[in-house]
This record gives C-alpha cells, sequence and structure tokens, in this order.
C-alpha cells in the first residue's frame, strides 16, 4: 500500500511538473522582431586615450561613418554651410573633465559637435544642443566654443569620414579625415 500512494504522489508531482513546463513553453512567443539592415554610415566612437584597457578617459566621439562612394566632400559637406560631422544624428563629443579645447575652456560634459568646412579652414564648433538629426535644427545660440581646426592634406584617399586621436598624457589631438582632407584641434586635459 505504501509503494501504491509513493507511486501515487510521484505520478501526481511529476504531472504537476510537466505541467509547468508545458504552460511555460506555451507562453513564449515566437515572435521575431524585425532588426534593420547595418546602416551604410555605421556609428563609431573614437576616444583618447584609444586603448579600450584604459578606463580613465580624457574625450569620447560618437560619431556615423559616411562614405564617399564616389562623391566628392564638398558635395556631402559643403563649404560655408554647418555641417553635423558624420552622418545621421550629428557628433557627440564627451569630455570627462574639463579641457582646453583648440585653445579655449571647456568645462567636463557632452556636446554636439558640428563642423562648417571651407577650402582654407575648418571651423569647430561645440553645441549645448543634444539628440540632434543631422543640423537641419542648429541653433547658433547654443553654441558653447567655435575654435578653428588646422587643416592638412592626406596623401592617400580616406574613404569612410573617419575620426582618430594621438598623444601623450592629457595632450590629445583630435584628427577629422576624409577624402584627402585632414582637420586636427588640440584637446588638452
Amino acid at each position: 500500500m505504501k509503494k501504491a500512494i509513493l507511486s501515487i504522489v510521484m505520478f501526481a508531482i511529476a504531472l504537476i511538473s510537466s505541467t509547468e513546463i508545458s504552460a511555460q513553453e506555451s507562453s513564449k512567443v515566437d515572435v521575431v522582431p524585425s532588426f534593420s539592415k547595418v546602416d551604410v554610415s555605421p556609428m563609431d566612437a573614437a576616444s583618447y586615450p584609444s586603448n579600450w584597457r584604459n578606463s580613465d578617459k580624457l574625450v569620447k566621439v560618437i560619431y556615423s561613418r559616411p562614405q564617399l562612394k564616389g562623391r566628392t566632400l564638398e558635395k556631402l559637406a559643403p563649404n560655408d554651410k554647418v555641417w553635423r560631422t558624420g552622418a545621421n544624428e550629428a557628433a557627440e563629443i564627451t569630455f570627462y573633465k574639463d579641457v582646453n579645447f583648440g585653445g579655449k575652456k571647456v568645462k567636463a560634459g557632452t556636446y554636439t559637435l558640428f563642423t562648417i568646412p571651407t577650402a582654407s579652414e575648418w571651423t569647430v564648433i561645440l553645441s549645448n544642443q543634444k539628440n540632434v538629426w543631422g543640423s537641419y535644427f542648429y541653433d547658433k545660440a547654443e553654441d558653447v566654443v567655435r575654435v578653428q581646426g588646422t587643416v592638412s592634406q592626406s596623401k592617400d584617399l580616406i574613404e569612410a569620414f573617419s575620426i582618430v586621436f594621438e598623444g601623450e598624457d592629457d595632450n590629445a589631438t583630435m584628427h577629422l579625415g576624409w577624402a584627402n582632407t585632414v582637420v586636427s584641434i588640440p584637446v588638452k586635459g
């Protein structure tokens, strides 16, 4: 009799457990979200120091990387017009401590990075505007600083817009490169 009761109890536990498992499995919905394709101007980030092991950063830029694809720089970043400094959303730059950016003092924080290209020099703008798509709604009243970037020419064609930092200790230079143009701005911590 004890064996029969024990068998019934074990059977009941197994039945209840399998019912719960079946209920949990049937509650899972096989809905696959609609993931978008890889953007043709993918987002990227550049930071200084660039070594991922060093978490004590001075600066980081998040930007999208448009490509020339046979077009000219002037067509994609027209001279004398405010440009979002990349593609899609305007680039955002974060300083993790107070810095000297292109010769001007800037408080630690996150800013939108706009530029105004010309044939001989580029104006680099840090703005208080946030979460901006393109430069369509750029507002000069939100400017924190404007500095002049040093323009040089690259021997090699830079197909995808790129940002890189070089330097030592808390003295870095931010380089913006595209086509054969390189724009450089010093950043000192």
